[in-house]
């Protein structure tokens, strides 16, 4: 009997684990794949990039891209509401040369188009300035 109360106590422990790790998570998946309508009209949807900063405790994410000379791109931040919750989006070239960002003069905006002049591996990395909840998603698009 003490054995089969001991099963039912880890249990009810494994179960409530689940749950609660179940609830930590942001959803960046979702919001991601809900970026993609948001895209602007005459670009092609590439790529969404899911953007979880596990609530504060991942400063930076990170993800790169092969971009192509003369092809425009449209990157835009998806989150909970109309503002982009303290997201940084910001792009570098293959040299960790900043090329682009949505946050200028102390203003976040939600998207950004950036004109590619030379093919080659960029970088994206999304950071945090006073988010409150370290999570959203973001869409990539292009057109020639």
């Amino acid at each position: 009997m003490r054995q089969v109360i001991n099963i039912l106590r880890i249990s009810i422990l494994a179960v409530l684990f689940s749950t609660s790790l179940a609830s930590a998570q942001c959803g960046a998946d979702v919001k991601a794949n809900e970026c993609i309508s948001t895209l602007q009209d005459g670009f092609t949807f590439l790529k969404t990039f899911k953007i979880d900063g596990q609530e504060g405790a991942k400063t930076k994410v990170e993800y790169s891209y092969v971009f192509s000379k003369n092809t425009q791109y449209f990157l835009n931040i998806c989150n909970d509401g109309n503002d982009t919750d303290g997201i940084i989006v910001t792009m570098y070239d293959s040299k960790r040369q900043i090329v682009s960002t949505n946050f200028n003069n102390g203003k976040f905006y939600s998207g950004m188009i950036y004109p590619c002049n030379a093919t080659g591996i960029y970088y994206i990395t999304f950071t945090f300035k006073e988010s409150q909840n370290h999570c959203g998603g973001s869409v990539l698009g292009f057109k020639r």
